[in-house]
């Protein structure tokens, strides 16, 4: 006999195998986007190599793949988390896998924690690779940090810049990790690789800071509705565009005098510099033409392009200087 709609059989949530799951997880934090912050650990890595035991050259990079894709699951993971009631009132993100109900609450903090022990555990193969315990005992630091912005909305329009320092600590992590000294541990100065690696941070934070004020442009009128803080909540759509420019033309700046300082960056550098420059003027030209019609090109496409084209162009300045 078939069971009735009131019975337990008819009310049991469909379990789903563990790694689909996984998949549904992945799928729902876009995992490709690591994209964005991953080409300037490697850039930063690149910088500092040099300087390190080149045995370990290639364990140490791919522990710094291993970081940047652990931090970035948890840090996504803990934004779903931290906001999955506000996300299935809210039209844009009820989808969203926990707001939805298709991933449990519970499944979200197991593979949260499961991220931040990987991370972990990369963390400290820095100290078996290469005798270097400072990633292990930033570890716990950094992924509170990273977890901080999800929190900050309740509190503060500066939300924006509190995501642009959780991907901006991303190129002074993989230069620590290989070579801490550069950073100005261990009893060295801050030299001019080091201020050049400082500064793409401050490009890295103010960019992301810029694009996302202008991604925020869609939950403006949610925002204002439940209480929560952002410039778009603040300053409407017009001051929220000017903000976003702002912002990416100190970015700019930024970029720009990362490559005065290091003498190894040179004119492949210098064009992805004035690459980005083109990049970033278009991303708001199709903002201001389209409004938030034109959120996926600028956010996702045009971003990726910027971070990839610096990423690579900064390599290739390494190896043939």
């Amino acid at each position: 006999m078939s069971a009735s709609p009131t019975s337990p059989a008819a009310e049991a949530p469909t379990v789903r195998p563990l790694g689909a799951r996984v998949r549904l997880a992945l799928a729902d934090i876009k995992l490709a986007h690591s994209v964005f912050a991953l080409p300037f650990a490697l850039l930063a890595a690149a910088m500092v190599l040099g300087r390190a035991d080149r045995s370990s050259a290639w364990v140490l990079l791919m522990l710094i793949v291993v970081c940047m894709v652990a931090a970035r699951t948890w840090a996504m993971l803990i934004n779903r988390l931290a906001d999955h009631r506000l996300d299935a009132a809210n039209p844009r993100t009820a989808r969203r896998a926990i707001a939805s109900g298709s991933l449990s609450v519970r499944d979200g903090w197991v593979f949260a924690l499961g991220s931040a022990l990987i991370f972990i555990i990369a963390c400290a193969g820095f100290w078996l690779a290469a005798g270097n315990p400072v990633p292990l005992v930033l570890s716990v630091p950094v992924l509170g940090w990273i977890a901080l912005y999800s929190y900050t909305k309740r509190f503060t329009a500066l939300c924006h810049l509190f995501l642009g320092t959780a991907l901006a600590i991303s190129p002074i992590c993989a230069a620590l990790a290989i070579h801490p000294q550069t950073m100005g541990l261990l009893g060295s100065q801050l030299d001019a690789t080091g201020q050049s690696i400082l500064l793409i941070a401050a490009f890295v934070a103010l960019w992301v800071a810029g694009f996302d004020v202008a991604y925020a442009l869609q939950d403006q009128e949610y925002d204002r509705s439940v209480g929560l803080h952002s410039v778009p909540s603040a300053l409407g759509v017009r001051g929220s565009l000017w903000v976003s420019r702002g912002l990416h033309l100190l970015a700019l700046g930024a970029l720009a005098g990362a490559w005065v300082v290091e003498p190894r960056l040179s004119w492949v550098f210098g064009g992805a510099v004035v690459g980005v420059g083109a990049l970033l003027i278009f991303e708001h030209t199709v903002l201001s033409r389209r409004g938030v019609a034109g959120l996926p090109l600028a956010f996702f496409t045009l971003n990726g392009m910027v971070s990839i084209l610096l990423g690579t162009a900064g390599v290739i300045d390494l190896l043939i200087t």
